[in-house]
């Protein structure tokens, strides 16, 4: 399996557009700041990577945009930068392929006050059309007239790596010369004060994850541009050991997911993986298992990039823009990402710089 990417499309926190994205991971700065958005004062968590300088007019037709909630905006305008970035028009037949932990949560809650203050009939339709996950991954289908396979796959952390692995299975199958992959995350008041009350947020000193919002879209097995890098192969496995709410804590699952992505990549030694793209966010239990496990890879540079900008489904489209990034710029020649999920989710991918 090689799957070449020819376009990215990013909107994250502190950056909008690949280019700026790559500036920002060249600069090591973190976009991780205090909330300002919604009230944290009775919380105990106060910092998120939270995306402010997106303006969805400047990608999306007014008259369109009031149609789409804030997740299918992020995914929307994300897919928009892709497409123009790989330098080609996409067949119809192309597939949509979108991840996102939570998907609209604000719309939800939108939707349910109106539903509780006005009853059924007088509740909007339109905000409960807009309040299932798959609403990005439709609203980018209907802008470009996309008739492929579309799938929105909802896994908690490893929710963009799983609609990437599912994506380059069918492109390596022929169901689809192209696809859009990616996945977008809004970070909102609910979402954020029930992960501060179960206590998964980092805050004083104590360990947690950072939440992150955010879209990123690439382009695969189309466009004209030279590939950024190849989707060369996927593991995927399984920690029983984890909770719903909580990680495994099994190094040997992780290793046993990191090498079936390199057996599917047809990397046999484990010396041809330069750089492992880390899930590493913050979690005590989570990290602990992962920094296990990658003592199978004693050569390989590890790389942190959760710290930049939060953890969720944007978390794991923006550690592949940024993997993508270091192989275009010749640092490495395959790269491994790691995305751990909650509840035991683990999906690891092998990108690499050449086509074989």
């Amino acid at each position: 399996m090689r799957i070449p990417i020819t376009g990215i499309g990013v909107i994250a926190p502190g950056a909008i557009g690949i280019e700026a994205f790559r500036a920002l991971l060249a600069s090591g700065a973190s976009a991780v700041a205090d909330v300002d958005r919604w009230d944290t004062s009775g919380l105990s968590a106060h910092k998120a990577a939270l995306v402010r300088d997106f303006k969805p007019k400047d990608f999306i037709p007014v008259m369109k945009m009031r149609r789409m909630n804030a997740l299918s905006r992020l995914g929307v305008a994300a897919a928009k930068l892709a497409i123009d970035d790989c330098g080609g028009a996409l067949e119809p037949e192309t597939g949509v392929a979108i991840g996102t932990a939570f998907g609209p949560v604000q719309t939800s809650v939108e939707y349910m006050q109106e539903y509780v203050e006005k009853g059924a009939a007088l509740a909007p339709p339109q905000l409960f059309a807009e309040s299932v996950a798959n609403a990005p991954g439709s609203h980018i289908a209907i802008e470009w007239g996309l008739r492929g396979f579309n799938v929105t796959i909802t896994q908690r952390e490893s929710s963009a790596l799983a609609a990437a692995m599912y994506a380059a299975t069918q492109l390596a199958k022929g169901s689809a010369g192209a696809a859009l992959i990616g996945g977008v995350e809004e970070a909102n008041e609910m979402l954020f004060s029930v992960l501060d009350r179960i206590g998964a947020l980092a805050h004083d000193g104590h360990p947690g994850i950072t939440l992150g919002e955010g879209g990123a879209v690439l382009v695969a097995g189309a466009g004209t541009r030279k590939p950024y890098g190849w989707l060369a192969g996927f593991g995927i496995a399984r920690d029983t050991t984890a909770t719903i709410s909580n990680y495994g804590s099994d190094p040997s699952v992780i290793v046993r997911a990191m090498h079936a992505a390199l057996e599917d990549a047809g990397l046999g030694a484990i010396d041809a993986i330069e750089a492992i793209y880390v899930s590493l966010n913050g979690s005590l239990r989570g990290d602990d298992t992962e920094k296990e496990a990658l003592l199978m890879f004693p050569r390989a540079d590890i790389v942190r990039t959760k710290h930049i900008f939060g953890e969720y489904a944007a978390g794991g489209a923006l550690q592949i823009v940024a993997a993508l990034v270091a192989l275009d710029e010749g640092r490495y020649r395959n790269v491994l990402v790691n995305s751990i999920s909650a509840g035991g989710g683990i999906v690891c991918a092998v990108l690499s710089r050449e086509a074989a």
